[in-house]
Parts: structure tokens; sequence; C-alpha cells
């Protein structure tokens, strides 16, 4: 097995992941305001740039950091890890947290700076309403429950492509457009673009992320049941192999 990049690396690469996967989302979403009007075709843009985005970003830091991008998902990573210790400790999940916000909020920033807006402008768009933060709680709990799904079947090479179109359906399916992690939450408070989520909004926004996040680990117990390590192959005692017919 090979062992794990060393914790600065693992969270270089959380922070620039999650930088870049802001600045597509909020900068594809400046872009399709400067070419059409139509808010459908927007939406549209909006999601296949993050789709595809995401889809790279996981495929290159997968295999340094687990390419998280989000807390939520890191946290629900360290509960699911704790029976068979094989998921971050809380050191590692308060470094990741804090690498995965800091990247939001610089992915904002370069944003806004490709495209001559101020640096900093504070969104005005305003998202509150119960019926966005269970479509928050949903996309969540969808996406936690695949990410460890995937893993629990051992078919994780299938999570870049997994991962961004779970995001990509669920930006159409679910009327708060499937933020569904926190860090980019607060990363598109810095935009006061078609992105943007205005910052009074968005404690309740990941509230319901992460309530969605425990559902999905619940979700992930009762379908999978729970997470027993494989057994070792029993190993056939020297004497009986020496008493097994020889085929002669």
């Amino acid at each position: 097995m090979t062992a794990p990049a060393p914790l600065a690396r693992r969270a270089a690469a959380e922070a620039v992941g999650t930088a870049v996967l802001v600045a597509v989302v909020i900068g594809s979403g400046i872009q399709a305001t400067n070419l059409t009007s139509d808010v459908g075709l927007q939406l549209l843009a909006n999601c296949l740039a993050t789709v595809f985005g995401l889809a790279v970003l996981i495929a290159l830091f997968g295999p340094v950091s687990g390419a998280h991008f989000n807390p939520a998902v890191t946290l629900a990573a360290w509960l699911n890890g704790r029976r068979d210790q094989g998921g971050p400790d809380l050191r590692e999940v308060g470094v990741y947290a804090l690498a995965q916000t800091s990247g939001a909020i610089g992915g904002a920033v370069l944003a806004n700076a490709m495209f001559a807006k101020p640096l900093v402008s504070w969104s005005t768009h305003h998202r509150s309403a119960g019926h966005l933060w269970l479509a928050e709680a949903v996309a969540t709990a969808g996406l936690v429950l695949l990410i460890f799904g995937l893993g629990r079947t051992g078919r994780d090479r299938l999570a870049p492509l997994a991962v961004a179109a779970w995001i990509g359906a669920a930006y159409w399916f679910t009327s708060s457009t499937s933020f569904a992690n926190p860090a980019v939450t607060l990363g598109r408070m810095f935009s006061d673009t078609f992105a943007g989520i205005a910052p009074s909004s968005a404690p309740a926004f990941i509230a319901a992320q992460l309530l969605g996040a425990a559902i999905g680990l619940g979700l992930l117990a009762v379908v999978f049941g729970r997470f027993r390590p494989a057994e070792p192959a029993p190993l056939v005692a020297q004497d009986e192999r020496e008493l097994a017919p020889s085929g002669r």
C-alpha cells in the first residue's frame, strides 16, 4: 500500500482544489450572465462548467488528498472511519476544513478578479426558505451516500464521474441548485453575482448541509450495513499441505 501524502501536501491539494472549484462555479456564473439574459441557459452553462471542472479536480487531486473539497465530506469521513480507524483524525479534519474554507474564499476573489469585479463584493442574493434548506439536506445526503457507498463497494475509481454527475443532476432537481458544501457556501458569499449567496442566508444552508451529511451516513448504514473489515484468508498449515494428496 502506498503511504499517504504528508498532511501539508494534502492540505495544499484541498485548498487549491476548492479554490479552483469555487472559481469555476462563480466564474461560469458571471460568464453566463454576460452572454445571455435567459436564466435557464445561465443555469445550464453554470451547471456544465461545474460538472466538468469537478470531475477533473477529483481525478487530479484524489490520489493526494482524497479530493474532499468539502468540510461536510471530511467530517463524514471522520465519523465513518471511527469504527475501523480508517478515516482522518480530528486534527486532519480541522486542517482540511481550514484549507477548504480558505481555498473557497480565495477562489471567489480570483473569479471576481478575472471578470474585473471588486475583489470582495458581499452577495445580496438571499436564499432563505424552508424548501431551499430541504433541498440542501437532500443534495448533501445523496452526495455523502454516493461517496461512501462507492468506497464500501470498492468502486472508488468511479468517483470523478459519479460525484460530478450527482452534482450536475442536483443542480436541476433541487430548488437550491445544490451547493451541498459548507466551504463553497462561504466562498460564494464573497461575490455579488449569479452564483452568490447573501451572508445572512449562509448559516441555515450550512446547517442543512451538515444535517444532510448525517442523514447520508445513516442511509449508508441502512443500505450497506455496518462496515466490517475483510477477514484475511486462512493460511493452510504446513503439516496439512504435507498430508494433502500430491496428485501423483
